[in-house]
């Protein structure tokens, strides 16, 4: 009987260290699918969302270099709840078709767990829960995300504050868990014996 495959959906708030849950799982071996990097692909020069940005926005969407200009798009989605629905529909669909490419190129080369790294994934409602087997959530508070941000980043505590106020609450997260990897006042290490038993779940 052929091994099963599990679709496993990975979310967390910013500066949860998901992105680093997800190079250690891509280490075992699982095929992480990106749906942030698979976005920020869509709106790049020569990327699939770019014509119809173009038409839906106007040409002066789309920089000198003939990427989506993100600054401008950003206040015109800020100011205007319609525009930010017309980006989605824009978007969301183009990355549910190169996702589903991804996930079938993983699976024909013999994968057995997809790893889907999606940030936005409780935000989303029933869109990803129903594509995946199980959630697994990376889990901090908020301190430490702030913290963690503002080291990486530079940005200040106000605007991490309003980037986590955006995103689903902790508690939110929390609920929507299957599995739950809790990294706070953790070391490389152990994060990697967190995972690992994780990934042992799964054939990992």
């Amino acid at each position: 009987m052929p091994l099963r495959t599990w679709r496993l959906g990975l979310t967390g708030g910013i500066g949860s260290g998901k992105s680093t849950v997800a190079a250690m799982l891509a280490a075992r071996g699982a095929a992480v699918i990106d749906a942030d990097a698979i976005s920020r692909s869509l709106t790049a020069p020569g990327g699939r969302a770019i014509d119809p940005i173009a038409q839906t926005f106007g040409p002066q969407m789309i920089d000198a270099l003939g990427a989506m200009d993100r600054q401008a798009m950003r206040e015109r989605v800020f100011q205007n709840a319609e525009a930010k629905k017309q980006l989605e529909a824009i978007i969301h669909p183009l990355v549910s078709q190169i996702t589903a490419e991804q996930a079938q190129a993983a699976v024909q080369s013999g994968r057995q767990v997809l790893v889907f790294d999606v940030p936005l994934l409780v935000e989303s409602g029933e869109r990803w829960r129903k594509q995946v087997d199980r959630v697994i959530v990376v889990d901090c508070d908020a301190d430490t995300q702030r913290q963690r941000v503002m080291a990486r980043s530079g940005l200040a505590a106000e605007e991490i504050d309003r980037i986590v106020g955006l995103q689903a609450s902790r508690a939110q997260r929390l609920a929507c868990a299957d599995l739950v990897i809790y990294n706070q006042g953790l070391s490389l290490a152990e994060l990697e014996a967190q995972v690992a038993k994780v990934a042992a779940d799964f054939g990992l």
